[in-house]
């Protein structure tokens, strides 16, 4: 699904990532652990296209992204890659069903086949209930669930996560990462998850550790 190959980045003199090399099989729950400042979500935002590199390639489900114009990228992006982040970033003024239905209908995709799957999504993360709330009525565990199923309504091939958890108590950290597995056997994604949670990366079929810009398996 993703092969990464020799990426490098820089930021004024701070070379934060040397030459990354890393293939990830589909249907991996892949975690990326490493100290602050390892380089793990500059990797992350360049596998998912927010960023590019100094030098490489990524190809992910046989695509060379180092290759697509930006428009070509922003349709990539929507159509095969899913972001959760450790701030949840619902929009406060939509209800749970209207943020999870948003990148759905900016793809254009049709309204009343998106609502369907949208409460498919939300009922499947045990939000039923929640559908009409507001974020501001929701729990934090709640609001991030609203912002998985987001990450899940155009079906991405791949799911991207940085620090998930890292907002979260223990018990909807933990509540989280088993979800992740659930998801995984439901609709068959990736995930590659970059985490400092210690317990999640252990649960992992993989774990790879990012150190000084490099990573070691």
């Amino acid at each position: 699904m993703v092969s990464a190959k020799n990426i490098t980045k820089k930021y004024g003199e701070l070379q934060v990532l040397k030459g990354i090399n890393i293939d990830i099989e589909e249907g991996e729950i892949v975690s990326i652990v490493g100290a602050s400042g390892a380089g793990k979500s500059t990797f992350l935002h360049i596998l998912g296209t927010l960023d590019s590199p100094d030098s490489g390639n990524i190809f992910l489900d046989n695509t060379n992204l180092i290759k697509l114009k930006s428009k070509e990228l922003a349709k990539f992006r929507s159509e095969k890659i899913g972001f959760v982040f450790q701030f949840h970033h619902l929009l406060p003024e939509f209800t749970a069903l209207e943020n999870v239905c948003l990148p759905a209908l900016i793809a254009k995709k049709n309204q009343k086949e998106t609502t369907k799957k949208a409460k498919e999504l939300l009922d499947f993360l045990g939000l039923k209930d929640r559908i009409n709330h507001l974020p501001a009525e929701m729990s934090g565990g709640e609001q991030q669930r609203t912002a998985i199923a987001r990450a899940l309504i155009n079906t991405p091939k791949i799911v991207l996560a940085d620090e998930p958890s890292g907002n979260l108590d223990s018990h909807n950290a933990h509540e989280l990462h088993k979800l992740f597995f659930q998801l995984r056997e439901q609709f068959k994604q990736t995930f590659v998850i970059v985490t400092h949670n210690q317990g999640l990366a252990d649960m992992s079929d993989r774990k790879i550790e990012m150190k000084d810009g490099l990573n070691v398996e």
